[in-house]
């Protein structure tokens, strides 16, 4: 999971992030008004949120290469 963006071409990577960032919001307002089976998810999200904008960041310096 923690490798699983490597591979994803930039495009992707931003479909992805709005992908996860609706799935945080949602999970987020689920939490305020009603039960959430595991409110672990939220970490998992948020971290999986920051290791994807940290491949992004990376192709933005260039670290990275489109390709």
């Amino acid at each position: 999971m923690k490798n699983s963006f490597n591979e994803l071409s930039y495009q992707e990577l931003l479909t992805k992030r709005e992908e996860l960032r609706k799935s945080y919001r949602d999970l987020r307002f689920n939490m305020v008004l009603s039960h959430v089976d595991n409110p672990l998810q939220k970490r998992v999200l948020r971290r999986s949120l920051a290791r994807l904008n940290t491949v992004i960041h990376e192709y933005d310096l260039g670290i990275r290469k489109h390709g």
